[in-house]
């Protein structure tokens, strides 16, 4: 499947749908507080396990009881596209389920 960057109207469409999400510089960003350290490492290791299935990886810091991702698409230049948005669409899953904020 062949990945294209998301033009600007398209980008500000996805982030209607996604929350919490905003484009920094030409990263799609999120950050999520969760109730305790172990809550947010297991976010960590859920979103780990969803980036490996993806084969899409974020920078993904871990602090004391947050969580924050940085994602764009190297293969086309550093560029937000589909794949960051599907990325993002199941880290908001997997949030969710672990009850951050």
């Amino acid at each position: 499947m062949a990945v294209e960057p998301l033009s600007q109207k398209e980008i500000e469409d996805r982030l209607s749908e996604l929350p919490g999400w905003a484009v920094e510089g030409d990263r799609l960003t999120r950050s999520y507080r969760l109730a305790s350290h172990f809550a947010a490492t297991a976010l960590v290791v859920h979103v780990a396990r969803i980036q490996d299935e993806l084969d899409h990886h974020s920078d993904l810091t871990l602090g004391y009881r947050t969580v924050s991702l940085a994602v764009n698409t190297h293969s086309v230049g550093g560029a937000v596209t589909a794949l960051d948005f599907e990325l993002a669409r199941r880290v908001e899953t997997a949030a969710g389920v672990h009850g951050a904020e």
